[in-house]
């Protein structure tokens, strides 16, 4: 494999506020060549019961799948003539700091970039195992190309493709007439070769499962390339023999450089170069010009994604992603503290295509999809192998319902977590009873109280943070129990914080435990290459990180959640998980790089399987009593985390209304992450991040705060936050005027409970998200394509208009084409019946642009529930 340099930035304070990004391989193209002996010119394999390879040596020859049931439509298909599979040697630099990652390719030492292909064979699912594989050549390592299916059925027809890759060397440059000064040929000489190996197998009646594994580069000398044999050989590497050489090349000045084979034509040899295993691959496919791309993941800035490289790595978001000044200033004071477009806590080797193509990668080594060439697409990742998964379906909806019901689905969410509003608030005992009295005296519906600070808080640079000790701080949150009884009697549940690191608290005066030092002593830490415990610079301080691969971890922390859970507390945010050091030594043994995206998918499991076995002990009523459910939400993820999470939120969004950091990248992430299997998705209402600092201060403006709310009333949980720096920000008790609107917004939420309970019923049953983005159910409207954050749908009854920008009072709302019901304006009552047009439509404080389907039940009931809640 390529070495690997990993450089820390964590503690240097004056950087280039315009650093590098992620930094891959460029687009590797290369040269497909067929084997005539082995191989018809047309030829179809059954891949399973339901899907089929075809094989064609048209125009330099290619590979398709398809569903038998529309055998002429594509799922995926290499271009004609050019290689889809290669690879390289290369190294790897990974520069971090505070949970931001780059990671660069450097010094590549070879790249194999034309493919052959010798065999292409059907053997029986049934009869399909590592000693049976023998007779194929493949490695004695490969032990990963067992059949996986769901289910019981095992399909038989697995197709086998074999093959070399190779690269060329361009050894030297001669004279082809000694008339002809301008033309020189140029000797392509094979270097390297490596065997390799392509599995296509069906998982289930819309999935076909792929896996690529890759030989040792030149791990013995390859028999020699015949033009007779490989098909297109001669064409494409000696067209000097046949190439008559026309007059314009002859009086051209200038100089052309034309390819030959070393001996004639008739063969050319591999020599044996010694390097190490291959450290890239990557897989090359066809793709239209005018094919658009969703989907991997949370991504905050763009909805399609042809024309970008998009790296699939957990990481901080940062703060600004772009959107400047606040990105320069942020990257100044700490290395790539800004982030850029594509940071994102929670991204997945998923897309979906305009044209109902799908695919998704399995595991978790570090990935870019490189979709910047008009008509092809290139998988770049780490390692020698690959596996995924290429899905079937007519319709976006049943594309994610299919690859959700493989990922995993989150469970349905307890109703009293989206019955009223979650409250987020600080400060102790006196001033939670404060705020809650003012609530009562509105009648604004609550379902629970956050408090995030019940660890109790430290001043630092950053602003107010919380202890990370996870136990109450009874100095701050006297009556602590007594608290909680009380709300519990009017049904508020109490909801708090926690996340996978511990800070010492040495310091901390009223602590009963040290979980710290606990953790330190059961050696359940993340450890440094020294056998100490790895501590992670976090923003203000340093902490240690709990190790979820040690099996000892687990029942640890569960008991913290169950002492906590004891006081009554109903509800927690998992926060973190996407700052595993990719240099850490982690108990399993693995591989910390690729750990690293799995880490947050183990951090949901602990807290999900507490969860479950917390429910599985109670007993009788209790134990069916959805009020007493429990609830955690986190921000961190990767592609399997909605089968354990509960819930995700959006992290920390700036207070601003800017595009890549802000109310509106708030709406891509929404509807990004639910076309890409996150569901049950929300944000901080009015942000989270606030800077002060000498030329730039972002604080949250009472305007930003209140059209945030209006935006979130029609999201699957409705919270407030108070931000990193709270007396900065304008709050929902900051004034009447906050309060009130508050209230009424708490009740526009409420008058919708009926419509969002289906919702999320449906989330847990077939993975469809409670916000979509209009391609989700008009996707031949090409309109729509292009719309990011400026409308969206809630299920498929309500259409959202929300105003994202300061003092506009008008926007524009496109009303689909291809549906058949008119829509209503909440507000007016305005009918709106023409498919495929755009209006302008007042937008006044208190009045965003909603409107539902005419004639609806779900529309009538939320209208008739409005005027109950006295909103109409």
């Amino acid at each position: 494999m390529g070495s690997l340099k990993i450089t820390k930035k964590h503690h240097k304070r004056l950087n280039n506020p315009f650093p590098s990004s992620q930094n891959s391989l460029p687009f590797i193209q290369g040269t497909l060549f067929l084997n005539s002996r082995t191989l018809p010119e047309n030829q179809i394999y059954k891949i399973g019961n339901d899907f089929q390879l075809n094989c064609t040596s048209n125009n330099g020859g290619s590979i398709s799948i398809s569903h038998k049931s529309q055998h002429a439509r594509p799922l995926w298909s290499t271009n004609p003539g050019q290689a889809f599979v290669s690879a390289a040697v290369a190294e790897t630099e990974i520069i971090e700091s505070r949970g931001s990652f780059v990671i660069k390719d450097k010094n590549v030492q070879l790249v194999c970039n034309h493919q052959t292909i010798e065999a292409i064979k059907v053997i029986n699912g049934n009869e399909l195992n590592v000693d049976s594989m023998k007779d194929q050549d493949l490695p004695s390592f490969d032990t990963g190309l067992e059949i996986k299916t769901e289910g019981k059925n095992l399909y038989c027809n697995v197709v086998l493709i074999t093959g070399k890759i190779f690269c060329v060397k361009k050894r030297k440059s001669v004279k082809l007439l000694n008339k002809i000064k301008n033309v020189e040929v140029v000797d392509n000489e094979p270097l390297a070769s490596s065997r390799y190996w392509i599995l296509f197998d069906q998982k289930n009646s819309n999935q076909v499962g792929f896996s690529v594994r890759l030989g040792k580069p030149n791990a013995e000398l390859p028999q020699r390339f015949s033009p007779r044999i490989y098909r297109g050989f001669y064409k494409k590497f000696t067209r000097i023999q046949k190439h008559k050489i026309s007059w314009s090349c002859l009086l051209s000045k200038r100089r052309q450089v034309l390819a030959v084979s070393p001996i004639k034509g008739e063969n050319a040899a591999l020599k044996e170069v010694k390097c190490g295993d291959f450290s890239r691959i990557c897989l090359t496919y066809s793709s239209e010009k005018n094919e658009k791309f969703y989907g991997f993941g949370e991504q905050f800035s763009h909805v399609n994604f042809k024309g970008k490289r998009v790296p699939i790595l957990v990481q901080e978001q940062g703060i600004g992603r772009g959107d400047q000044p606040i990105s320069f200033a942020a990257n100044l004071v700490s290395y790539r503290a800004g982030g850029d477009w594509s940071t994102t806590y929670a991204p997945s080797p998923f897309y979906l295509t305009s044209k109902m193509k799908s695919l998704y990668l399995e595991g978790y080594n570090y990935s870019i999809f490189d979709l910047t060439k008009h008509d092809r697409v290139q998988i770049q990742t780490h390692g020698d192998s690959v596996e995924g998964r290429i899905l079937f379906g007519d319709s976006p909806a049943e594309i994610v319902e299919y690859f959700t019901e493989t990922i995993g689905r989150p469970s349905e969410l307890p109703h009293w977590i989206i019955s009223g509003a979650v409250v987020g608030m600080q400060g102790g005992t006196d001033a939670v009873r404060n705020v809650w009295n003012q609530l009562k005296n509105l009648e604004v519906p609550i379902s629970s109280f956050w408090l995030q600070d019940w660890v109790g808080q430290r001043e630092t640079f950053i602003g107010s943070q919380l202890w990370w000790n996870w136990e109450v701080d009874s100095e701050r949150y006297w009556g602590w129990q007594k608290l909680l009884e009380d709300l519990s009697s009017h049904h508020i549940k109490v909801m708090t914080y926690c996340n996978p690191c511990l800070a010492p608290t040495d310091e901390k005066a009223n602590t009963r435990r040290n979980l710290y030092k606990e953790a330190k002593k059961l050696n359940i830490l993340v450890t440094d290459k020294n056998g100490e415990p790895y501590m992670v610079p976090n923003t203000a301080f340093d902490v240690g990180m709990l190790d979820l691969t040690n099996p000892n971890t687990s029942p640890w922390f569960k008991q913290i959640l169950q002492d906590m859970v004891d006081d009554g507390v109903r509800g927690w945010m998992a926060d973190f998980g996407e700052g595993l050091p990719v240099d850490a030594c982690l108990y399993s043994g693995e591989d910390p790089i690729s750990a690293h995206n799995r880490y947050p998918e183990l951090w949901a499991r602990i807290n999900r399987e507490f969860v479950e076995e917390w429910r599985s002990k109670r007993m009788g009523k209790e134990r069916e009593d959805p009020e007493e459910s429990l609830v955690f939400f986190m921000r961190a993820g990767f592609r399997e985390s909605p089968k354990w999470a509960m819930l995700f939120w959006e992290g920390d969004q700036m207070v601003s209304w800017q595009v890549n950091d802000g109310i509106k990248s708030a709406v891509v992430g929404l509807l990004n992450s639910g076309l890409s299997g996150y569901p049950l998705n929300h944000s901080d209402i009015g942000g989270y991040c606030s800077v002060n600092l000498p030329f730039f201060k972002y604080n949250r403006s009472e305007e930003l705060l209140l059209r945030w709310m209006e935006l979130n009333a029609f999201t699957t949980v409705f919270r407030t936050h108070e931000g990193n720096k709270p007396a900065s920000n304008s709050q929902f008790y900051s004034n009447h005027r906050t309060l009130s609107h508050f209230g009424r917004f708490a009740k526009v939420y409420k008058a919708w409970k009926f419509y969002r309970i289906q919702l999320v019923k449906e989330a847990s049953e077939k993975g469809l998200p409670v916000c979509r983005h209009l391609f989700f159910h008009y996707p031949n409207d090409d309109h729509v394509h292009n719309f990011t954050y400026e409308q969206f749908l809630v299920g498929t009854e309500i259409l959202v208009v929300p105003v994202l920008d300061k003092g506009k009072k008008v926007v524009k709302a496109y009303f689909p084409a291809g549906e058949s019901s008119s829509w209503e304006h909440i507000w007016t009552g305005k009918l709106y019946s023409k498919p495929g047009s755009e209006e302008d439509i007042e937008a006044s404080l208190g009045y965003p642009p909603i409107f539902i389907k005419h004639g609806s039940t779900v529309g009538q009931t939320f209208l008739r529930n409005l005027k109950h809640e006295k909103i109409l």
